[in-house]
């Protein structure tokens, strides 16, 4: 299973307008390779560089398997989107305070769907679906504010 971006390659920038510096939405991902016997993908991009601990940025479950691409400024139709630790549901770009951050799009193909409530914590989500992943894959994008 892959999951790519058509805006930034892996371990390189992410352009600012996916950021708190640009227009703050979702970058386009890409997503193939699914396994034929998932029942669904589970999304969760954080950054384990802030200075608090892992910031997460979205959680995002129940994605349908046989997605090909999130387009940019969208959540996937009858998915599920988490409250991340901005406190909202939904995307929360790129925002480091100093230095250049790593920012991890894990996505995880599972052997079943979620019933979870919104204010789930992502730590929670993956502790969730330990036992369900059939695979799982990243993609990581960097970014230094100006």
């Amino acid at each position: 299973m892959k999951i790519e971006s058509t805006a930034f390659k892996d371990n390189k920038l992410i352009p600012p307008k996916y950021t708190c510096d640009g227009e703050n939405i979702n970058p386009p991902l890409v997503i193939s390779d699914v396994p034929e016997n998932a029942k669904s993908l589970v999304l969760i991009v954080d950054d384990p560089d802030a200075p608090r601990g892992t910031w997460v940025h979205w959680t995002v479950w129940n994605i349908s398997p046989h997605i090909k691409e999130i387009p940019e400024n969208s959540c996937p139709q009858n998915s599920v989107e988490g409250i991340t630790d901005s406190g909202r549901s939904g995307y929360s770009g790129p925002c480091p305070p100093y230095g250049t951050h790593r920012y991890f799009f894990k996505l995880f193909a599972l052997n079943t769907t979620l019933d979870l409530d919104t204010s789930v914590k992502a730590a929670d989500i993956e502790k969730e679906i330990e036992k369900n992943i059939l695979v799982k894959t990243q993609l990581v994008g960097l970014y230094r504010r100006q």
